[in-house]
């Protein structure tokens, strides 16, 4: 049995996943925090440090299992992922290695995808992988300025970009108070001492912060690109989308590629379809007038538990013709009535501990950093 293992870094195991590598991802976790949130691929073997195997599993399943392939160990934290690597080592596997940092590295994993554009038009979008939050850095290369929207509370990711793209940062913005996530908005922007955007309609959700308040119809200049703001209640009252260039528009939580937003996070149950109501007018009269060719570029896509996306592959660009959802989006095509019906109705699990998350984010209270950790772990649930 080695003095050590091996280890990977989420990145390498990301890495490893995408290229398909001959590789077994055995996560200890016990079955429910499995069940409710894994890496794509991997599969369950409970295992404690003191009580060793869980669930009925013997070492002969655990080598079924296996079936000679290298081996990935994974759990919450490293913890009892070392311990069972060990463990496999002493039993004579090889190439087995630890994820470092567990799920909770995992679950701050992000890919960067840059967006075609023309001109000096620079857009990328910022995937956090695990949840599939989606930022974006709008910049004019030319003027080398940037605004960066919706920025997760691992804001470095979003700064990075804009630096290496040699853009420096201008603004930044949220589209909505988030409930699925912690913002970063408000830390980026006073790290570089730069506004931080906010709907001017969220002054009636009592944060307790100061923001430069943003409206229908203005618009932010970056540079010589144009991001126009158009209110998009419907998520959240306040909720706004921002058309840059004409050409793109980054629609939040409002509409996504698979999907709507769900509307009870902030009007609860009981008003739910008064959410849906403003939800519906946004996505067929305030979107009205724009083209089917504008690109559609969300807050966020849909992680199933297995942690595949909705749409596509982590790395690929998360976009879709308006056009397009118009046309093969079945909640498009619904009237008015089953569309408030359906939205109302959402049916799926609601993000986890968002009350909590809403309220930080509103400024109601500040988290130490591992009770942010703690809070976001898991998938969002934020479409319908």
């Amino acid at each position: 049995m080695p003095d050590l293992l091996a280890q990977r870094t989420v990145d390498d195991l990301a890495r490893a996943i995408d290229a398909d590598e001959p590789l077994t991802v055995v996560d200890t976790r016990p079955p429910d925090s499995f069940e409710a949130w894994h890496v794509s691929g991997a599969v369950n073997v409970p295992y404690h440090p003191v009580d060793g195997l869980g669930a009925g599993f013997t070492w002969d399943d655990v080598a079924a299992v296996v079936d000679g392939q290298p081996v990935a160990v994974v759990c919450a934290r490293g913890l009892a992922s070392t311990a069972f690597g060990f463990e496999l080592s002493r039993r004579g596997y090889e190439n087995v290695s630890v994820v470092k940092g567990g799920m909770v590295d995992w679950s701050k994993l992000y890919d960067v995808v840059e967006v075609e554009t023309d001109g000096d038009l620079f857009l990328a979008q910022i995937q956090r992988r695990a949840k599939g939050c989606l930022g974006y850095v709008v910049g004019d290369a030319a003027a080398r300025e940037a605004l960066v929207v919706d920025p997760t509370r691992q804001h470095h990711e979003h700064e990075l970009v804009a630096a290496d793209a040699g853009l420096v940062v201008t603004g930044v913005l949220d589209t909505h108070v988030h409930a699925d996530h912690l913002s970063g908005g408000r830390d980026l922007a006073e790290r570089l001492s730069v506004p931080y955007y906010l709907s001017a309609d969220a002054t009636a959700r009592d944060l307790k912060y100061d923001f430069h308040p943003i409206s229908d119809g203005e618009t932010l200049s970056v540079g010589s690109v144009d991001v126009a703001v158009r209110a998009a209640p419907g998520h959240t009252t306040e909720h706004v989308s921002l058309l840059v260039d004409g050409e793109y528009l980054l629609s939040g939580d409002t509409l996504f590629v698979e999907s709507v937003g769900r509307t009870e996070l902030e009007f609860g149950e009981e008003g739910a379809e008064t959410g849906a109501e403003m939800l519906y007018e946004t996505i067929h009269e305030r979107y009205g007038d724009l083209a089917d060719d504008v690109v559609v570029l969300p807050g966020h896509v849909s992680v199933g538990a297995d942690g595949t996306f909705a749409v596509g592959r982590p790395g690929d660009v998360v976009a879709g013709r308006l056009g397009d959802l118009r046309a093969d989006l079945e909640l498009f095509s619904l009237d008015r009535e089953a569309f408030v019906e359906r939205v109302a109705d959402a049916g799926s699990d609601q993000p986890a501990n968002y009350r909590t998350i809403i309220d930080a984010n509103r400024g109601v209270f500040e988290l130490e950093p591992d009770e942010g950790e703690e809070l976001e772990l898991g998938p969002n649930n934020c479409a319908v």
